[in-house]
This record gives structure tokens, sequence and C-alpha cells, in this order.
């Protein structure tokens, strides 16, 4: 299971507003070049988000469904990464101070990543969401002014 934690230089409201932000993920989601559509109602429980992952000319259109919405708190998705399976991506925001410590926990859920689940896809997991959380945390200090 890959976890991580990064504490963010603004208050969780700004962090919030990112992830409640479905057209900015392809701005902070590591691999997501596009987003293609996304319902209404984004974060609540059951909105999906249409996106199109990949690197350079090889991509793939996926989706991304949300589970669990605790607004300002806790958002919880389910992203499909076809033909792998689906993934568990939970976003835990934590009030420290006058800054968030977000908390990022993601597993493959579904599908052959999760039976093909060792070491070395964690470590990619690990680097890819430090990089996300950088990504993430400098669009909402940046939209903090």
């Amino acid at each position: 299971m890959a976890q991580r934690q990064r504490l963010i230089d603004c208050p969780a409201a700004q962090v919030w507003n990112v992830l409640a932000n479905a057209r900015s993920y392809a701005q902070w989601v590591v691999g997501t070049q596009d987003v293609l559509d996304a319902d209404e109602q984004w974060p609540e429980v059951g909105a999906r988000l249409r996106f199109r992952v990949g690197l350079g000319p090889a991509t793939l259109e996926d989706t991304c469904v949300v589970r669990i919405c605790e607004p300002g708190r806790r958002l919880e998705l389910e992203a499909a990464a076809d033909p792998l399976g689906t993934a568990r991506i939970a976003f835990s925001l934590v009030p420290w101070g006058n800054d968030t410590l977000l908390l990022l926990d993601e597993h493959p859920l579904r599908g052959i990543g999760a039976r093909l689940e060792n070491p070395l896809t964690e470590l990619l997991l690990h680097l890819r969401n430090r990089r996300l959380l950088a990504n993430l945390a400098r669009n909402a200090t940046r939209s903090s002014g």
C-alpha cells in the first residue's frame, strides 16, 4: 500500500478547493493528460470524471468515481486503469495550524493490478505520488495567492 503525506503551506479549505475542482486534475495528477468530462456534482459520491492518461502518443481513456466524500476533510476515489483494473485513492486533509497535512493512500483494488501488487509496484506508486503531492501543493498555494 502506497501511503504518503505532505505538509502544505495553506489552509485545508484551499487544498479542498483543488480536490473539488475536477477540471484541475490534469494539472496535478501525474500521467493525466486531459480531463475529458466531469459530472457537475463532482465531488459528490457517485460523480464521475473521464480523463486521458498516457505518455507521449500512447494514451488511454479512463474514469474515476467518487466513493466517499466528506467535504473539506476526506475524498476517496476509485480510478480505472484499464487493462490493469482499479485503484483506491484516498485523500485526507488534517488542519495543521495554518497549514494542511495531506495524507494520500493509494493501492490497487481490483483486477490484475491488485493480484500483481509487489514491492516494485509500491515503489513506483511512491515516486509517482511524491510528485503528485508536490503538484497538488503548488496548485493549492498558487490559488491562495
